[in-house]
């Protein structure tokens, strides 16, 4: 009898751990946090930061330099070409994060199930999650867009079951050796409710490595649907993307007119960077917590 007040007692300094690994990220982490706020904002406010139309062709001003009108200067078809990068931020960036936000939920949804239910659905999760790795990413959008046509749709939706299976078995792992802690089986003596314990107490205590896999699965995802409007199966012309707009700029590097490459380009690497480096910290962080 006198395990499960021992064991209960153990619940609130749980509580105290549960978002320490988030904390003490460093400058790094910081920055990498403040940039990618600053991109999503730009992206989510985009039309109030220019007047510009990004689609508007003038054949006249094309690769013109940059003026006062246009910082940044106008790519092959005279379109401007910071009004391109800002609204670009939108699929570049918010497809990412929807895709990483539904795999995450998917993930760890069939993670907790498994983990407290055990057994033969435990069985089948992972059997299903092997299976599922069996087909790359890339491949399988490649796939969804050349069976249901080019854009950014079927490629989100065949992205995010590619990604559901790889975060799956990390917060599975994770959320296993929270579920065997004292404390998850005091809960379970005093009658609380399974779905309490799981979204109440496991889910929280296992939230920084899902936040740190699921930042670091954005850079993947901006990557991929960057690589897929590169070649033509992503975003469609004349929407504006950073992928894109790395394929539409190489005629004009041949022609000594970088410029457009190589401003999709440092966004894109910045975006991935920051991901990655905010990622790492959050894990880094955890283990060091722990």
């Amino acid at each position: 009898m006198s395990a499960v007040p021992a064991a209960a007692a153990e619940i609130p300094l749980s509580r105290r751990r549960r978002w320490s690994a988030l904390r003490g990220v460093g400058v790094g982490g910081w920055v990498s946090l403040a940039v990618l706020a600053c991109l999503l904002l730009v992206a989510a406010v985009g039309p109030l930061l220019t007047g510009e139309d990004p689609n508007a062709v003038d054949l006249s001003y094309a690769y013109a330099a940059p003026s006062g009108d246009h910082p940044l200067g106008r790519d092959a078809n005279g379109r401007d070409l910071l009004a391109r990068l800002i609204y670009g931020a939108r699929t570049a960036l918010i497809d990412p994060l929807v895709l990483v936000l539904v795999a995450t939920f998917l993930g760890t949804v069939l993670a907790l199930a498994a983990v407290w239910y055990g057994g033969w659905f435990d069985s089948l999760v992972s059997r299903c999650v092997d299976a599922i790795f069996a087909f790359p990413g890339l491949l399988l959008a490649i796939l969804a867009t050349a069976l249901f046509g080019a854009g950014l749709t079927a490629a989100v939706v065949a992205l995010a079951i590619a990604y559901t299976p790889y975060l799956t078995r990390i917060i599975r792992s994770a959320a296993l050796q929270e579920r065997a802690l004292p404390y998850v089986a005091a809960l379970r003596v005093q009658g609380a409710r399974s779905i309490v314990i799981c979204i109440r107490h496991i889910l929280p205590n296992i939230a920084p490595i899902v936040i740190a896999n699921g930042t670091l699965s954005f850079g993947y995802a901006l990557m991929d649907l960057a690589a897929l409007s590169f070649i033509g199966l992503g975003v469609q012309p004349p929407t504006a993307d950073w992928g894109a707009m790395v394929s539409d700029g190489v005629p004009g590097i041949i022609q000594h007119y970088p410029q457009e490459s190589i401003y999709a380009s440092i966004l894109i690497v910045a975006s991935v960077a920051a991901a990655n480096l905010l990622g790492d910290r959050i894990v880094g962080r955890r283990e060091t917590a722990s």
